[in-house]
């Protein structure tokens, strides 16, 4: 594990974040690209703008972030060479804090993140065909509910 800091996004972040979502998108083949570099550092922008982003920062570096509004996660994304070394684990530790429950949407053919999920106490509740999202890809729903555990209702 690394040294991770926690922090609220700042308008400046939204380049570094921008550049998150884009290495992310390269590293899995099987996700269309749908959105420009240029559209995704504006994307960044207007959730940071919202209030809804917090940074992961190693060596003052942003390395990965978590959009969440209300309960909804939109997203968390860490950049591929800052992965399993506790940093999105960090992220959601800081959402669940504030918390009492949240919930996301992930791709199905993201196993790696279905598992990182599911290890965090995230319970699949839902599927779909992927007709409600920009990249048509099957996802699943996943909700994680403050002292309920995996298996218990």
């Amino acid at each position: 594990m690394i040294d991770v800091t926690i922090s609220s996004a700042r308008a400046l972040d939204a380049g570094a974040i921008g550049h998150i979502l884009s290495v992310s998108n390269d590293a899995m083949p099987w996700l269309p690209r749908v959105h420009s570099a240029a559209e995704e550092i504006m994307y960044a922008g207007d959730m940071i703008d919202a209030g809804w982003v917090r940074v992961a920062k190693v060596d003052g570096k942003v390395v990965g972030f978590l959009a969440r509004h209300e309960t909804e996660i939109h997203a968390l994304y860490v950049l591929p060479e800052a992965q399993d070394k506790g940093v999105g684990t960090a992220l959601l530790e800081d959402a669940k804090a504030v918390c009492d429950k949240l919930m996301l949407w992930s791709y199905e053919a993201n196993g790696v993140a279905a598992h990182f999920y599911q290890q965090r106490g995230f319970l699949e509740t839902q599927r779909t065909d992927g007709s409600g999202n920009d990249a048509g890809l099957p996802d699943i729903r996943f909700e994680w509910t403050k002292g309920k555990r995996k298996g218990k209702g």
